[in-house]
């Protein structure tokens, strides 16, 4: 015998509940009794008629504004049965509430609604702005009346550069789902669309049910650009209205609001022109003050220019003189070394006829005694040299001159000059014997 633990029990009933495919989507009528809400905002009440009860709850989440819930009201009601763990009670799970007697069209809208909603299919973070200046815009709408009319003769007068593309399909009927379901498919297969724009005319909700589709639904929640539905009147609204990412409430509203208006962009245009060459002016002008204010202020902070220009002339005059002084000193002084190393020339003492003797060996004779007899030497004078022959000193070779009658002291002249100068080298024959003095 298997013996199973409570809780295990308790799960499987819960498991059991949840994945019953006609426990998980019912419509329930019946009276409201015992009827509380918890300060988290949850209602707890119970669903009875003749035959049973169930003992209900409808989460905070699900509460629709405007539900009324009180002892006695009859009500249909749509949810899903679970079973509490932890009281062992069974559960309707309420996410529905509506009064007895609505048709069958508005229970699945609110169904459908609240199913969407928790999905976050209306969820006012996800909706897209519209475009500014849409380049094209796909419009989904029947091929017939006025509707597909209006869009365009709007769109061409509020914003002629945009081009339209119509996906025209049923608006009513069993066949208008899937077709506004294959418009969206075939738009997003072209890349290239702005904005989209879902339109019907009024109608009954019969005649509006295709937009309440859940297919529509996901087919404008799958759209990669933003989608404007404007679907019957004003206080007609569909589950397409809520998914999209903004309602019009006509046709002609939503071209409105697809396009922006060419005579306000003019408008807006010239007076931004205006506003541009406005500011381009100041600008001009605040710049301009700028500049004579800076240069106003670079002439105060300049130094004074023509003086100093005066005292770089008075400098360079003064600097040229010194220089000129100093050039004519040192020219002095040059000439006055020039004339030194004239005076110490051997070549100018030559001129004055004087020689210089050298042996062979290019060395210069000092005394009578250096030189041998027979010596090959050199005698250099101021314009060249010749060769000489060296003889005996003239104090040994020369014989002793016979006693002159002693001269006048006027006429007399000194031994020392007994000998010729030589001077050139033309003074002297080859056979001149020199004598050293």
């Amino acid at each position: 015998m298997d013996v199973y633990e409570v809780g295990k029990i308790a799960r499987y009933l819960r498991e059991a509940l949840e994945t019953d495919s006609f426990l998980g989507d019912l419509w329930v009528s019946g009276e409201l009794s015992n009827v509380t809400r918890s300060a988290a905002g949850h209602i707890y009440f119970t669903l009875k008629d003749g035959g049973g009860q169930l003992r209900s709850v409808m989460f905070r989440s699900s509460v629709q504004p405007g539900v009324t819930a009180a002892d006695g009201v009859a009500v249909v009601a749509h949810g899903r049965t679970s079973f509490y763990e932890q009281r062992g009670d069974l559960q309707f799970i309420v996410d529905v509430l509506m009064p007895h007697g609505m048709g069958a069209l508005h229970l699945e809208f609110q169904r459908l609604r609240v199913k969407l909603e928790e999905e976050g299919l209306f969820d006012p973070s996800r909706k897209r702005a519209l475009p500014a200046f849409p380049h094209r815009i796909g419009v989904v709408t029947s091929a017939a009346g006025s509707v597909l009319h209006d869009i365009l003769q709007i769109t061409r007068r509020r914003y002629p550069l945009a081009q339209v593309v119509v996906a025209p399909v049923p608006v009513q009927g069993e066949t208008a789902a899937p077709a506004i379901v294959d418009a969206f498919r075939l738009l997003g297969r072209l890349g290239d669309l702005d904005v989209i724009i879902l339109a019907r005319g009024g109608g009954s909700l019969e005649e509006l049910w295709p937009f309440n589709e859940e297919a529509v639904a996901r087919a404008i929640y799958a759209s990669h650009v933003p989608v404007v539905s404007a679907v019957g009147h004003e206080t007609d609204v569909t589950i397409a209205d809520l998914v999209a990412d903004l309602r019009a409430p006509t046709p002609s509203a939503a071209a409105e609001l697809a396009t922006p208006n060419r005579d306000e962009l003019v408008q807006r245009v010239r007076l931004l022109s205006l506003r541009a060459a406005g500011s381009l002016d100041d600008q001009v002008r605040y710049a301009r003050a700028g500049v004579i204010d800076w240069t106003r202020r670079v002439n105060r902070a300049l130094p004074p220019i023509a003086q100093h220009r005066r005292r770089i002339d008075d400098l360079t005059q003064w600097a040229l003189a010194r220089v000129q002084t100093r050039m004519t000193a040192e020219r002095a002084s040059v000439n006055r070394h020039i004339a030194t190393l004239e005076a110490l020339d051997p070549v100018r003492t030559l001129e004055r006829g004087y020689a210089i003797v050298r042996r062979s060996d290019g060395s210069v004779i000092r005394s009578a005694a250096d030189p041998q007899p027979g010596d090959q030497l050199e005698v250099r004078v101021a314009d060249g040299a010749f060769p000489a022959i060296a003889g005996a000193p003239t104090s040994l070779v020369q014989p002793t001159p016979a006693p002159l009658p002693a001269p006048s002291p006027a006429v007399a002249a000194p031994k020392r000059k007994v000998a010729t100068t030589l001077s050139r080298r033309g003074d002297t024959a080859p056979a001149d014997q020199l004598a050293l003095l």
